[in-house]
This record gives C-alpha cells, structure tokens and sequence, in this order.
C-alpha cells in the first residue's frame, strides 16, 4: 500500500481540546475517522499526532493528500477533478 484510502471527500469539521493530543489516520483505512484505529498495521503509514494550540474547531482532512496534515488544505476539490 504506497497511497493512502481516500476516506471522504471533503473535512470532518471537529471540536478539539487546547493541549489534547489526536492521532489522524494518515492511510485512510480507520473505521474512526479522522482518528487512527490501528488499521495502518502491516502498511508504511503511520498515524500523525495533532496537539491543537488552542480549543476550537478544526477541519480534518479525510481524503490523506493534505499538505498541511492533519489539516484539509482543499486538496480533496483537485482529487475529485482528476477522477471524474
């Protein structure tokens, strides 16, 4: 496995905690999304700690192109114009 599941394709907008560490699916394969349930297993991604600076909302990124992960950075919008 060399690319990530797309696991959706637009954000989970979430509440998240000042100081709380998050650990974002990075294979796209958690059945938790945005969140890491162990599925990278036996695969070369590993999940990706997120420690918000402050309390408030957050977009998660679930189709794992992001460059600013675990942030969406809309990468999902150019995904979808090369798959149709």
């Amino acid at each position: 496995m060399t690319e990530p599941v797309i696991a959706g394709n637009a954000p989970k907008v979430l509440d998240v905690e000042e100081g709380k560490s998050y650990w974002w699916c990075a294979c796209g394969r958690s059945k938790n999304q945005p969140f890491c349930d162990g599925s990278h297993e036996g695969t070369e991604f590993s999940p990706v700690e997120f420690k918000p600076e402050a309390s408030g909302k957050c977009a998660f990124c679930l189709c794992k192109h992001t460059g600013n992960k675990p942030r969406c950075d809309g990468s999902h919008a150019k995904l979808a114009q090369t798959t149709e």
